[in-house]
């Protein structure tokens, strides 16, 4: 998706430049839609940008849900295949499960994030997605 088609399909503004940008490879823009009860972020990834692997930790409840609402990307969690996502794809991410998530290499991509509440939640930022792991994705 290129970013012209991506501005004109989004149904909410980009954002700025994403605050925790230093645990991304790439680009990516943050608009923060809901910041009170649950918190809810429009993320926007430019073309071959991916987080680092990360974990949202929770002594109780929390994790987080990806609604996929523009372009081509990737989720992953540690062990497992990655999987495409599309506009429409839902991925429910449970608490304390080491993942990332990300553009495809020619396509922008879009998702809101939405935080799960739960019981001492924080995020745990960890290594790159390695470009080796990346580039065997198609």
């Amino acid at each position: 998706m290129k970013n012209e088609n991506l501005m004109k399909e989004s149904i909410f503004e980009i954002g700025g430049e994403n605050p925790v940008g230093k645990y991304f490879i790439g680009k990516s823009y943050l608009n923060m839609l809901s910041t009170k009860g649950v918190a809810i972020g429009n993320v926007t990834f430019e073309p071959g940008c991916r987080n680092n692997w990360h974990i949202h930790r929770a002594k109780e409840a929390g994790g987080q849900i990806l609604l996929v609402t523009a372009g081509e990307g990737w989720y992953q969690e540690w062990g497992k295949e990655a999987v495409k996502l599309l506009p429409g794809s839902v991925v429910n991410i449970p608490a304390n499960v080491k993942h990332w998530h990300g553009a495809s290499k020619n396509s922008f991509f879009q998702h809101l994030a939405i935080e799960i509440p739960g019981i001492e939640t924080s995020n745990e930022w960890l290594e790159p997605v390695d470009d080796e792991t990346y580039n065997k994705l198609v």
